[in-house]
């Protein structure tokens, strides 16, 4: 307001996070340019640092963007971050008042709006005990049913919903379809879980370094975002940050060869170098198909900081792409640190011994049943 230079607008490199930027300000995001039309579900999706948050965070209007507009039409409901918008002094339904009136609304408007509020949200016990005594959970249950019943014309939702359980994660994608399909409103969706991504959104965004990939439906874009992972040829995913406590991850065969292509003979090794400041902790590994459905958990509990190995055995999983997600976390379910993707590795070829189910989809996992004849 003075007529000073803001130091924020001198750009300079792209956001791409794996390298050293020869600037200290960076394109979060650039020449971005797209249209979404009522009734739209639109998914966007990338790794880790591609720009998604800052794109919702401009979209939502909570961030100015340095350059260009963003036009849109009608009230704009928005779950960035966990306690986005929430007082925490205030009980859950005086921030359902608060919420409402920031979007717009009279009071009657939310007093009808009022018991479906609570009752999707799962909030009705403590509906009248300060948020900032609400858990993670609790809090992003009744910020979502505040943002789906106070019908704004455009939602966005950030990877909040990952915080609530299995059960809520079901009714928010529930209502989020009813919200596009009934409603004609339009739903922005970040999300690393590819399968709810599918099952929800009819367009997609993929971005990579802070610039649109591809803009196209959404299977086009999940296909994309798949074979970016394939063709990745750096396997040593090496965090640069001081503080974070999964440090390395190493993938590659039973002949020391770092690699992410493996026969169905091939043992895949992963070697994980972490740091450990709890002595009460676990290592995790969540293995996922090419549609992002989890297959299967395994965990270990760890007691020192070090390099520690996982062994999938030869011929346990079949010919596809998977994903793997590594977690550390405390028995309580406190994550210390998760790298979410990271991990990718194809399997080219099945066995000679699956060969008469050449037009039979054989599943994903061979583990041998025991047969036996009783009588």
């Amino acid at each position: 307001m003075r007529g000073k230079e803001n130091p924020y607008l001198k750009i300079g490199d792209t956001n791409d996070r794996s390298t050293k930027g020869e600037s200290d300000y960076v394109w979060a995001l650039q020449d971005i340019n797209f249209e979404v039309e009522r009734g739209e579900v639109l998914g966007i999706i990338g790794k880790n640092g591609a720009g998604k948050s800052t794109l919702l965070k401009i979209l939502s209007k909570v961030t100015a963007p340095t350059t260009g507009s963003i036009k849109s039409r009608g009230r704009i409901a928005s779950l960035l971050e966990v306690g986005t918008g929430f007082n925490g002094e205030m009980t859950g339904r005086e921030n359902i008042y608060l919420n409402g009136a920031i979007l717009g609304m009279t009071k009657k408007e939310i007093a009808s709006k009022l018991d479906e509020i609570i009752d999707f949200s799962g909030c009705e016990r403590y509906i009248d005990t300060p948020v900032k005594r609400y858990s993670s959970g609790m809090t992003v249950r009744l910020a979502f049913a505040v943002a789906a019943f106070l019908e704004p014309e455009i939602l966005v939702i950030d990877e909040v919903l990952a915080v609530g359980d299995a059960e809520f994660q079901k009714k928010a994608i529930g209502k989020m379809q009813d919200i596009s399909h009934q409603g004609g409103r339009t739903v922005l969706f970040v999300s690393h879980n590819m399968a709810a991504v599918k099952q929800l959104c009819t367009k997609g965004i993929l971005l990579e370094n802070g610039k649109i990939k591809k803009h196209s439906d959404i299977q086009s874009v999940l296909n994309e975002y798949t074979n970016l992972s394939k063709i990745q040829s750096e396997f040593m995913y090496v965090i640069k940050e001081n503080k974070t406590l999964i440090s390395k991850i190493v993938i590659k065969n039973q002949f020391d060869h770092l690699t992410n292509v493996f026969q169905f003979n091939d043992e895949i090794i992963m070697e994980i170098d972490i740091f450990v400041n709890n002595p009460k902790v676990s290592l995790s590994i969540f293995i996922k198909d090419n549609d992002f459905n989890l297959i299967f958990i395994d965990e270990y509990p760890v007691k020192e900081s070090g390099k520690y190995k996982i062994v999938l055995p030869s011929g346990f999983l079949l010919k596809s792409t998977y994903y793997a997600d590594v977690h550390l976390y405390s028995p309580n379910i406190e994550f210390f640190d998760s790298k979410k993707d990271e991990v990718t590795f194809l399997i080219e070829n099945y066995p000679q011994k699956f060969s008469m189910y050449d037009n039979v989809d054989c599943g994903i996992i061979n583990s041998p049943l025991i047969w036996s004849k009783i009588l």
